[in-house]
């Protein structure tokens, strides 16, 4: 077990307020990592802190609104200089936006292609700088099955997943002489709030159960696994990966 033991490890969240975040910081926390969650909301983050805390867990929060890239700089720089260094850096934060793509305006576009794609590029290179520095590192974006395929209505989600894709395996290759790792968890259908609507629409419901080879909608929890392996000394020769989470989604025709 010592091969997914996280102690003396500092893990940055991005969206770890909740859904499948929280569930990821969770269990980085459970083998040893402290955990600092950021997001906007300073209540929702609390929450999160308490109940990892509860858990005997290490976690502290930091409020921060990414899409400000001097705010972003200043938070890499303090949790830096507060901990000694970040070892693991967890790109989870995202949005989506559900509209036909001849409809979207130009503004929405660029929210959905900042938030998914851009934030975590910025996250990547503040955070990269030192982990070079130090010779080892782990970063973790969360992608989707939707990195790979293509649905109607979410568009600028789409190209943002896949974007962020690519953006893992460029980063993997460059930085792995430095003694970094970069790799993706792509997660299917997952019941989180951003699933709210669909996994209230039965017959959306109905169909990604029988297109799931596993029948059932995907848990926060399932996530936790992956997390920590790509966290851990465990993942040390794997980089550029995506490591799938979909319950046998995208390996059934």
């Amino acid at each position: 077990m010592t091969l997914f033991d996280l102690t003396g490890k500092t893990a940055l969240f991005t969206g770890g307020g909740g859904g499948i975040g929280l569930a990821m910081a969770k269990g980085l926390a459970a083998h040893g990592a402290e955990v600092v969650l950021v997001g906007r909301n300073r209540e929702k983050l609390d929450a999160a802190a308490a109940g990892i805390v509860a858990a005997k867990g290490q976690a502290q929060i930091a409020v921060c609104d990414l899409l400000d890239t001097a705010a972003l700089e200043a938070l890499v720089a303090e949790t830096e200089a507060r901990h000694g260094g970040i070892d693991i850096l967890i790109n989870n934060a995202g949005i989506q936006h559900r509209q036909p793509a001849l409809d979207i305006a130009d503004a929405d576009w660029g929210r959905v292609l900042e938030t998914n794609l851009t934030i975590p590029f910025r996250l990547a290179r503040a955070v990269g700088r030192g982990m070079v520095g130090r010779g080892s590192g782990k970063i973790i974006n969360t992608l989707s099955v939707l990195s790979s395929l293509g649905r109607p209505s979410v568009v600028p989600y789409t190209a943002a997943k896949g974007g962020l894709k690519m953006l893992t395996k460029g980063l993997a290759v460059e930085l792995a002489p430095s003694g970094l790792q970069v790799n993706g968890i792509a997660p299917g259908y997952i019941l989180t709030e951003m699933n709210t609507a669909l996994s209230q629409d039965r017959a959306f419901s109905d169909w990604l159960t029988a297109r799931t080879p596993a029948r059932r909608w995907g848990q926060p929890e399932d996530l936790v696994g992956a997390a920590v392996f790509l966290a851990s000394a465990a993942s040390d020769f794997v980089t550029g990966h995506v490591l799938t989470v979909d319950g046998g989604m995208t390996a059934s025709v």
